[in-house]
């Protein structure tokens, strides 16, 4: 017999879900380790818990989409964690070309909090750090939100290269190349500020050529024959033989006209590391050398880090790991393991992207 109660929809928890939806709304928090007595194991116990922390919330918002994913950077992994370093996984190097520069900056932990109401990120976050208390410092929390019909502040459909379907998970997720990080991702964060006056100085031939979209319905350019490429090109990591490698991009804008700082959050999560650092290096460093990415005369990095999303299931199990890290090569100067499977590609070939196109909705972004 029907009881006659209303149901509720049931909240879809989502914790480290690198390809969780697009949202109207996201918080990009990345916080140092502190000093104080106790910190890691404060850390660690938040952490554990952070599965029920997201229920406690989303709960209270079951059509909003509510999702966490944490980080772990490089530095604070083997204390923390207390299992081997994933095989790629090392502070962001830092990028320098001729013209621009993107800096390294510090970063122990980066929780990407996302939901279509901006109230559940606000409540995630004010639990969290009340929870992490004097454990951890903040280094930067950036706001995102939805722009319209999900573009930048620069004017253009932001995410359209974002791999879908079976693509999704073999671009983003470790697989059995590296056994002790298998689930996870790679995930690197940047803050780029827009110089928008000079931007919008420029004709909508020009900003189309330097992006390689048309600004009005997103449609790919061909690209000069030779010289300048346009910032969808060197988005692109081919490898030598011929392989597309592709990386999720969740890209947000954020800002306030008043302070008059506004810009775009890019974060990219991967299956391997050097996918995104190769992009970056085409970007800054330019493809040929000398001839950087033209957007960057318009959007300057101001953050640069690099963490490892490990699955679930090893933050939940996170109070019962053994008391001694475990030894592992120096962070900083670890090489990096290449799969056979997946091999690099040549430095002829791509670079980053922040600004080009989203595909979906509910699928991430990329470019």
């Amino acid at each position: 017999m029907a009881s006659g109660r209303r149901t509720e929809p049931r909240a879809p928890i989502s914790v480290q879900s690198a390809d969780a939806p697009l949202t109207a709304t996201a918080i990009f928090l990345v916080l140092s380790v502190s000093d104080a007595a106790g910190a890691l194991d404060q850390v660690r116990s938040t952490l554990a818990d952070i599965t029920g922390l997201a229920k406690t919330v989303a709960f209270r918002g079951a059509d909003a989409a509510f999702s966490c994913t944490v980080g772990i950077g490089a530095t604070i992994w083997a204390p923390l964690m207390r299992r081997p370093l994933p095989a790629e996984l090392r502070p962001f190097p830092g990028f320098h070309g001729a013209a621009h520069v993107a800096p390294s900056t510090p970063g122990d932990l980066l929780f990407h909090v996302r939901a279509d109401r901006r109230d559940l990120c606000f409540e995630f976050e004010r639990l969290l750090l009340s929870q992490l208390r004097d454990s951890v410092h903040v280094e930067d929390e950036t706001v995102g939100f939805r722009y319209f019909d999900v573009r930048d502040l620069l004017g253009f459909v932001d995410g359209t290269a974002n791999p879908i379907g079976d693509d999704l998970h073999e671009a983003t997720v470790v697989g059995d190349e590296d056994p002790m990080a298998a689930g996870g991702s790679y995930v690197v964060v940047q803050k780029y500020t827009h110089q928008l006056d000079a931007w919008n100085a420029l004709s909508a031939e020009d900003q189309e050529a330097i992006m390689g979209r048309s600004k009005a319905d997103n449609v790919e350019l061909d690209d000069a024959p030779t010289g300048q490429k346009a910032h969808k090109t060197l988005a692109t990591v081919i490898d030598e033989n011929g392989e597309e490698h592709d990386i999720l991009r969740d890209n947000m804008p954020f800002g306030s006209p008043a302070s008059g700082e506004v810009g775009t959050y890019f974060i990219a999560y991967a299956r391997n590391l050097w996918v995104v650092e190769q992009m970056l290096t085409r970007m800054f460093v330019g493809d040929p050398p000398g001839m950087h990415d033209r957007l960057l005369d318009f959007s300057t990095a101001v953050t640069g880090s690099t963490f490892f999303v490990p699955p679930v299931d090893v933050l939940s199990d996170l109070e019962h790991a053994p008391d001694d890290p475990p030894e592992s090569d120096d962070p900083g100067t670890a090489p990096v393991a290449q799969p056979a499977a997946r091999p690099r590609p040549s430095t002829s070939d791509g670079s980053l992207g922040i600004a080009a196109g989203r595909l979906t909705l509910l699928e991430g972004l990329d470019r």
